[in-house]
């Protein structure tokens, strides 16, 4: 058995293995809670489908929504990532990256993790029950997004477009859930955050390039080989195309854009930057579409300031 040392693409310093206790290390690392990232970058759609809702009325967004995707978030975000590892613990033993995640290495059995995810769930659908009909029916389909995730890597050498279907599929349910409905200015927007997930998720696997091709695995950076940092650069591309048009869909005021500006200009920084044959400087990378996010999250609620109004 392996021991619950830090992860390779956690941060030295985590709260996980600085603080935690160490009974309860195995269970967070499981839920990936010392890698916060990922949270991040599952939270931040839906943050924007409020934001730009809420923008389109003139208003801020709600801050109990706010609250609600981040709690959601995070415990799906955990539930998921479970799963993921039963369903993958044969492949991360092989893998350097993933060798100490807790099932891989057996420090939580497969029935442990399979409690810890219901867990997890039970208390996201407590906090989802309390939104509308169309938002609790989006949250409810986005299992089905999550249940096939794992598998795609085996069928497809895109697992990241699929990954980018689940991921920014919070971005029709934060719409929902403030609006009761799906309008165009929404759909713009997951489609736009599909290409950003393409992108960062590409990033992200340009870590795994020679493990993932002597374990079989499939993944976009692989497809692409040397030509990923221009791939990346395409889909950045048209997930600042599909933003821009999600904007001016939604009828939002002229502060949206500046942000829109510098959004851009921080995805076309990691697709310059990107090299494949630096897989700690594609982590850095790939951490830094948080703050991308939150600057297309500020740049929408900034949208609801339009003149004469």
């Amino acid at each position: 058995m392996v021991s619950a040392a830090p992860l390779p693409d956690a941060a030295p310093d985590n709260w996980v293995d600085r603080r935690a206790p160490a009974a309860l290390r195995p269970w967070l690392k499981l839920g990936r809670f010392d890698r916060p990232a990922g949270i991040w970058l599952l939270m931040l759609p839906g943050w924007q489908g409020i934001a730009l809702a809420a923008a389109m009325r003139g208003r801020w967004p709600d801050p109990w929504l706010i609250a609600a995707f981040a709690i959601g978030a995070s415990l799906m975000r955990a539930a998921g990532c479970a799963f993921n590892d039963i369903v993958d613990r044969d492949i991360d033993a092989k893998v350097a990256r993933t060798a100490g995640r807790p099932i891989a290495s057996g420090q939580i059995s497969v029935k442990g993790a399979l409690t810890f995810i219901a867990m997890c769930s039970l208390i996201a659908l407590g906090v989802l029950l309390t939104m509308g009909p169309l938002a609790i029916g989006l949250g409810v389909a986005s299992l089905a997004l999550v249940a096939i995730y794992p598998f795609m890597k085996r069928i497809t050498w895109w697992p990241q477009a699929w990954l980018g279907l689940t991921f920014n599929w919070g971005a029709l349910l934060g719409y929902a859930a403030a609006t009761g409905r799906l309008d165009p200015p929404a759909v713009l927007l997951y489609a736009a955050g599909l290409f950003w997930t393409l992108g960062y998720d590409t990033i992200y696997a340009v870590q795994d390039l020679e493990d993932d091709a002597l374990a079989g695995v499939k993944s976009s950076a692989r497809r692409l080989g040397a030509a990923a940092p221009r791939g990346v650069l395409f889909f950045y591309g048209v997930a600042i195309i599909l933003t821009t048009l999600a904007a001016a869909a939604g009828g939002l005021g002229p502060l949206v854009f500046p942000f829109l500006l510098l959004y851009a200009a921080h995805l076309i920084r990691q697709g310059l930057r990107l090299k494949v044959d630096d897989p700690m400087g594609a982590l850095t990378l790939f951490k830094s579409n948080r703050n991308a996010g939150l600057i297309l999250f500020v740049g929408l609620v900034a949208g609801l300031w339009r003149a004469g109004v």
